[in-house]
């Protein structure tokens, strides 16, 4: 037997850095044992590192979440030593630019991450919750996934996808008792933000952060750690009539913006 089998096990994609990081961070701190997955090996270490020095329980893996074959892998490997209780789909990545400046390039690389990402995990977990009879799989959708928001193309349609196959797998796996929804935030400070502004507008990069901040009725940007205690309920037993729901967390952005 495992030393962990006492603690839920919770895998969290795109856990190195941002949301992921925080909602590691937030899960750790419920005594569950986090599988931090990242593209970047040594982000992932760093926040495995931070929870177990912090008296949590974590391990570090690096895939890429767009390769079906590296995911299945992890998954199998991870399968030897636990069951996973907890998939959380953070990975992703952002665009800017309508159809006209979405080339063929570009809308495959999102596809492949953020929508052919979430498919790999789920499909690689959802065998070994049915065994279990149990399990939670919640996913990172968008606002971008319910209304429309200039130069977004690409994203918004990778975030949508998210959103119905929340839906579908919801409704498909509710005689096994597994849950899946998915969180729509709006626009959260992050390192991306950060680096998306010193990238594009070096010369007035605090003007452009209020601009972006003030885009939300409620004034401000998002906090990690705001995501992460949504995610931290939809986790819990408190949770356990949630299921096929999304979950706006953008400072009213989708219903007060007009």
């Amino acid at each position: 037997m495992n030393q962990q089998s006492s603690k839920k096990i919770a895998l969290v994609t795109g856990g190195g850095s941002g949301i992921g990081r925080s909602i590691c961070l937030r899960l750790a701190k419920r005594n569950m044992h986090i599988l931090v997955v990242d593209l970047n090996i040594d982000a992932a270490n760093t926040v495995m590192q931070e929870i177990n020095e912090n008296g949590g329980s974590a391990q570090a893996f690096a895939v890429d979440v767009a390769n079906h074959q590296q995911v299945a892998e992890l998954f199998a490997t991870i399968k030897k030593h636990y069951a996973i209780d907890i998939l959380i789909n953070n990975a992703g990545i952002a665009h800017i630019g309508n159809i006209e400046n979405t080339t063929e390039s570009d809308l495959d690389r999102l596809y492949n991450i953020n929508v052919k990402g979430v498919y790999n995990c789920i499909n690689a977990a959802i065998a070994s919750m049915k065994e279990k009879q149990s399990g939670v799989i919640i996913n990172l959708a968008s606002v971008a996934s319910s209304v429309g928001i200039a130069d977004r193309f690409a994203y918004s349609m990778t975030k949508g996808a998210v959103l119905t196959m929340t839906y579908s797998v919801a409704k498909d796996y509710l005689s096994y008792g597994i849950r899946c929804n998915c969180i729509a935030p709006g626009r959260v400070h992050t390192p991306f933000v950060d680096n998306f502004l010193a990238q594009s507008y070096p010369d007035n990069q605090a003007e452009m952060f209020e601009k972006l901040s003030k885009s939300q009725p409620i004034g401000r940007m998002g906090k990690p750690e705001e995501i992460a205690g949504l995610v931290d309920y939809l986790c819990s037993d408190d949770a356990a009539f949630i299921t096929g729901s999304n979950f706006p967390i953008d400072g009213g952005f989708v219903t007060l913006n007009n």
